[in-house]
């Protein structure tokens, strides 16, 4: 089975490397079906330069890969990639159109963007530069939270590491579970993450920066759901005055503190719900809802469904296709 990985100018190596280990190791272990074939694609096909520096050798150039392949994978260049070449645009559609199924990492979907390959279709990318992608092609339904999407032929994961739970996702789809988690086993990683790119975009925004009252707020609210994050309490650990901070709270997210807290609750418990079994009480604790009422007001007041009804829409949608938001239930 071939898989052609295309590698634009300035590339993350961890986004090459990360699908071809993995598909390396599923071809250790697999008993039966066809293994995996992997061709590393550039536009000059010669000696290139990763983003960090590190030179690595394309197995061909466009002219050299002509025959198409099972799988077309357009990985990512450190930030948004410029506008490409007419032949890579050609290129990309013609490798698409003749492949089974075609995706990109990271801000790889850039590029499949450009060539009008997701058009009309769900997509996500790196959390940073999802909103761009959103603004820049407004005919792509953006999912800035995914890890993993797929839209008919099309998938996209998200920023950089995300492209080994894309390559977990392939393997499944095509060699089944056991394989699959016997390859996450092997390279220490999720088979299945846990939540969605806000545990690593909001988190890691407030965390580096951290400076004012509301990035300290953000970060005590979602490091601490369970706490009381009442507008005095939290007034007091951001050293302001409830006043102020209503006001600068107001100014700066665009509505209540109050809002903001059920808002960021609500995300924590449909990531418990997407991701497990856990009884709905346990979740209501750890969300910091403090009872099931009062999440389930929550959901049915923001969502319009009961948790237990988002929970099994969820499962369903997961378990009735592969081509709903998680793909093969690896998001």
């Amino acid at each position: 089975m071939l898989i052609t990985i295309f590698a634009p100018a300035n590339v993350h190596l961890l986004e090459i490397a990360g699908v071809r280990d993995a598909l390396f190791e599923a071809n250790c272990k697999m008993r039966s079906g066809e293994p995996y074939r992997v061709r590393l694609v550039t536009e000059a096909g010669t000696l290139a330069e990763s983003a960090s520096g590190v030179r690595f050798m394309p197995d061909a150039g466009l002219r050299e890969a002509a025959q198409p392949s099972d799988t077309l994978i357009v990985v990512g260049p450190y930030g948004v990639p410029g506008r490409s070449s007419e032949d890579v645009m050609r290129w990309l559609r013609e490798q698409a159109m003749q492949s089974r199924r075609y995706g990109s990492t990271c801000t790889g979907a850039f590029l499949l963007a450009q060539a009008g390959l997701l058009s009309g279709r769900r997509a996500t990318t790196h959390w940073q530069y999802a909103e761009r992608l959103a603004v820049e092609y407004p005919d792509i339904r953006v999912e800035p939270d995914r890890i993993f999407v797929r839209d008919g032929p099309a998938f996209s994961s998200a920023g950089v590491t995300a492209a080994i739970d894309l390559a977990f996702s392939l393997i499944e789809e095509d060699h089944g579970r056991a394989l699959a988690l016997w390859v996450a086993r092997r390279l220490v990683v999720f088979l299945k993450r846990p939540g969605g790119q806000s545990q690593f975009s909001a988190a890691l925004t407030a965390q580096t920066a951290a400076t004012g009252p509301i990035d300290r707020v953000r970060l005590q609210i979602l490091e601490n759901p369970r706490a009381d994050l009442t507008l005095p309490a939290v007034a007091r650990a951001a050293g302001v005055s409830p006043r102020h901070l209503s006001r600068l709270f107001r100014a700066e997210q665009g509505m209540t503190l109050a809002a903001y807290v059920e808002s960021t609750r609500i995300d924590i418990a449909r990531r418990l719900l997407e991701d497990g079994t856990s009884p709905i009480k346990m979740i209501a604790y750890a969300a910091g809802f403090g009872s099931v009422a009062t999440l389930r007001r929550a959901f049915l007041r923001r969502i319009g469904v009961t948790p237990l009804q988002y929970r099994h829409r969820f499962q369903a949608a997961s378990e009735n296709g592969r081509d709903d938001e998680s793909g093969v239930d690896m998001s």
